[in-house]
């Protein structure tokens, strides 16, 4: 059986397309709000060039908080932006390769996973972390069950740190902590808070230290 931390930390999910100033400001309020692990930059749509451009300005807003900026899908723009690391969804051939590119220094992620199949077989290639949910799975407020039943498996059994993608509205981090998975996601409870990213970064960190306040 896996030992698990107390408690998980925080992993952003950067929001869909985005004009790259204004996302950079939104992710230094949301650092601001307390502690971060990781930022994973994610522009479903966009082309390798746009991508690049977001993380050219994004990924030195993360490196000078100290957490690590992950590209989605592209290693290649991850290289040139001198990311940490790159969050790879589309199979263990391009997780393999990922590995082979980024490895030993930087952090490779693996999702796109549907079944215990899938989480095996990627978790085989060797990755940093696992991702249950789909990036943009925080389409309701609860976590998703099937992604909340994949990662409460994995964190039982396995070594490799899981992040589970949590709800869209902030309390839902008391049931992906429920999972005992290391790392907690967040997209559009963070970046749609009323009371700013900051204010919702602060209150997923408060929730994370005491669980109980989240269920009540």
């Amino acid at each position: 059986m896996a030992d698990r931390i107390e408690a998980p930390r925080l992993c952003l999910v950067t929001p869909g397309l985005a004009e790259p100033r204004a996302l950079a400001a939104a992710v230094e309020a949301a650092l601001a709000g307390g502690d971060v692990a990781s930022l994973i930059i994610a522009a479903e749509g966009a082309s390798a060039a746009a991508l690049q451009r977001i993380a050219e300005i994004v990924v030195p807003v993360a490196t000078a908080r100290g957490v690590a900026a992950l590209v989605a899908g592209e290693a290649s723009v991850a290289l040139r932006t001198k990311a940490d690391g790159v969050h790879v969804e589309t199979g263990v051939a391009d997780l393999r390769a990922a590995l082979a590119r980024l490895h030993p220094k930087g952090i490779v992620g693996a999702g796109g996973i549907a079944s215990r199949h899938d989480a095996m077989t990627l978790g085989e290639a060797g990755p940093d972390y696992v991702f249950f949910g789909r990036l943009d799975g925080d389409d309701a407020p609860s976590v998703h069950d099937r992604a909340l039943d994949l990662a409460a498996w994995w964190a039982e059994l396995f070594e490799i740190p899981a992040i589970l993608m949590a709800g869209s509205v902030v309390a839902s981090v008391g049931e992906a902590a429920a999972a005992r998975v290391e790392f907690v996601a967040l997209r559009r409870a963070v970046w749609d808070h009323p009371d700013g990213p900051g204010a919702a970064v602060a209150e997923a960190n408060r929730l994370l230290r005491h669980p109980a306040d989240a269920a009540a």
